[in-house]
């Protein structure tokens, strides 16, 4: 393996995907979608991995990243009447989305056909899958390895590998799982590979350096939040967070997303506002993939404005009327932040996140701003204080005023990215 090139292409001179050199079939599935113009991220990333070259690329949610691999891969299969591809994602709910974008590309009448290797799915299905020969295989680590263990898959013909969002696979453990399906892989040049993640720590480089051969580097806006995202603090008590919960949902209009710590909170706090708010729904783990699904799709069509989720909906979650995202908890992962915000303010719309940060917090809330730099945004508003001490009576005023509860601190940041 040699070291990461960086790459110099003439992506702003693309103005839509027929100067890929794409595959009629894929043109006419990409029309279908109303896709137009490529997004900066697909028009650095399709050119190089459709000359064979391996990529490592980084890229802010929401900007096109599963298009910019899916299309490739989708355009090999097209091009060649052998090979296969896999394409493995951190989570059930990504590989869903991932596989669901492969099948607009490929179009209704492709004789291509597909699998979807994730837990929580009856397993008898996928091995009906995989006996029709799928030559697109998307897949979450765990599953995957799964079936090479019962000898119900080979990857002996894989022309091209993906691992998606790398950084989230790594912070939940496959990395020995990536290394164990990787053995069963062809090695380069027979296998091209392309690595995305959101972030590149250390360990993502070193990991490319044993994965990938000779790599293009494509970067577009790694460690940033959403471009028309306005972000709010509040530091509050931790017995405090409810009440300004509540408040917060009474204060703002449109789909809400929360974030909490752990499946039980998710439970807890869904129970708890369902009562005494509105409908919510819960999101995390130990929920059946099928329940799991049926909030996901409940969410998306809007039957209830209030879905409260572990991290698990961090990534993968594409629902683009999200408007607000409130951090109950902070993320224990830095770089999780930017996928929770992320959530919202999407393909060009406007969205909010409010961050709730306790004294048992700080630690966490400095390692975000080390992450987004000091310099990408700035702390405007001082509280103002009335009345009441340390038990509930204080208010805090931010503009016009509205009430707070036992508040010690509040701030908010803008980016005007």
């Amino acid at each position: 393996m040699t070291a990461i090139e960086n790459t110099v292409t003439e992506a702003s001179a693309i103005a839509d995907f027929s100067q890929f050199n794409l595959p009629s079939a894929l043109i006419s599935a990409l029309a279908a979608m109303a896709f137009t113009e490529p997004t900066p991220i697909q028009k650095e990333a399709i050119p190089i991995a459709m000359e064979g070259h391996d990529v490592l690329g980084s890229a802010q949610t929401g900007t096109g990243k599963t298009a910019a691999f899916a299309i490739p891969v989708v355009a090999k299969m097209l091009n060649n009447a052998r090979g296969t591809a896999l394409i493995l994602c951190p989570t059930r709910e990504l590989a869903m989305q991932v596989i669901a974008v492969v099948h607009e590309l490929l179009g209704r009448n492709s004789q291509i056909k597909t699998a979807l290797l994730i837990g929580g799915e009856p397993i008898f299905r996928q091995f009906n899958q995989l006996r029709m020969r799928p030559r697109i295989i998307v897949g979450t680590p765990g599953r995957v390895n799964d079936h090479i263990e019962r000898g119900s898959v080979r990857f002996n013909e894989t022309s091209i590998l993906v691992l998606d969002e790398t950084d989230r696979m790594l912070d939940m453990g496959f990395g020995i799982q990536l290394d164990q399906i990787l053995e069963h892989l062809p090695t380069a040049p027979t296998r091209q590979t392309l690595m995305f993640s959101a972030t590149l720590p250390p360990e993502i480089v070193r990991l490319s350096d044993k994965y990938l051969n000779s790599p293009k580097r494509v970067k577009m806006g790694e460690s940033k939040a959403p471009v028309l995202l306005k972000q709010d603090i509040l530091h509050l008590a931790q017995q405090d967070k409810y009440d300004a919960l509540l408040k917060e949902l009474e204060n703002r209009e449109g789909s809400v997303l929360i974030f909490v710590k752990t499946k039980r909170d998710a439970d807890e706090l869904s129970y708890r506002i369902s009562q005494v708010h509105e409908a919510t729904e819960a999101l995390h783990g130990d929920l059946p993939q099928r329940r799991r699904t049926m909030v996901i799709k409940g969410f998306r069509e809007q039957r209830f404005r209030i879905l409260i989720a572990t991290d698990i909906a961090s990534r993968g979650l594409d629902i683009s009327h999200i408007q607000h995202v409130i951090n109950y908890d902070l993320p224990q992962c830095p770089e999780d932040y930017l996928h929770r915000v992320g959530r919202t303010a999407r393909a060009g719309a406007e969205g909010s996140a409010v961050s709730f940060v306790s004294s048992d917090d700080s630690r966490k809330w400095q390692s975000i701003r080390r992450l987004l730099s000091p310099d990408d945004y700035k702390e405007i508003g001082k509280p103002a204080y009335a009345g009441g001490g340390g038990n509930g009576g204080g208010r805090y005023r931010q503009g016009g005023g509205r009430p707070g509860g036992n508040f010690q601190r509040t701030s908010s940041f803008k980016r005007s990215w």
